[in-house]
């Protein structure tokens, strides 16, 4: 086989599979983690952090090493690297550098297009961002016993407010720091935050 015949191979591989891939949604797909794929994992126990939200919970990021981004490679590799063996005299070596430089720069052009203009973070937000368990917020509107108040909080980085009830019927204040317990019909009953916290260091 000649160069230029590995080339136009790598290249018709490269774009079949790019093709493939965007049909398939195969920048989705994750490739073992010895090749640097894999997805970032929330775990199930839920931690409030004082300053806001919660702290657990993972945002879903593209691997560098990816199908599309190694078709793209394979693609801009085969293509610059059959234009230079047939249209140039260039040593092979110096133009299987060239080749697989611009090899390297499409595949990096194609991910950051992917993952900065077509991916949305929207698109990957995990169930477990809007989760209301565990997130930490402010009382707005007083809490009477056995009543309902309102609550402050952010979550996604937005500030957002709902019903609050104190999860053991009581009162609590006007700008008390409390933590979501459980959170049903829109309602979200809380508990006082130095209570968590205090639970929490025992």
């Amino acid at each position: 086989m000649t160069w230029a015949n590995f080339y136009l191979a790598c290249f018709a591989l490269g774009f079949i599979f790019s093709v493939l891939s965007f049909l398939l949604g195969g920048f989705r797909w994750h490739l073992p983690h010895a090749l640097g794929g894999g997805h970032v994992h929330a775990g199930p126990h839920v931690h409030v952090s004082h300053a806001g939200g919660k702290v657990g919970s993972g945002r879903v990021e593209a691997p560098l090493l990816n199908p599309v981004s190694l078709a793209a490679f394979l693609a801009w590799f085969g293509g610059v690297g059959y234009l230079l063996s047939r249209f140039s005299s260039l040593w092979f070596v110096v133009g299987l550098g060239i080749a697989l430089l611009s090899g390297v720069s499409g595949a990096g052009i194609i991910y950051l297009f992917l993952s900065r203009v077509l991916m949305s973070e929207e698109e990957y937000l995990d169930p477990e961002d809007y989760d209301m368990v565990g997130v930490l917020g402010r009382i707005s509107m007083p809490i009477r016993e056995t009543g309902t108040g309102e609550l402050i909080y952010s979550q996604a980085g937005t500030r957002r407010t709902c019903g609050a009830r104190a999860e053991n019927g009581g009162a609590i204040a006007k700008g008390t720091e409390v933590v979501v317990t459980r959170y049903e019909k829109g309602i979200a009953y809380v508990r006082l935050w130095t209570e968590m916290a205090g639970e929490e260091t025992k």
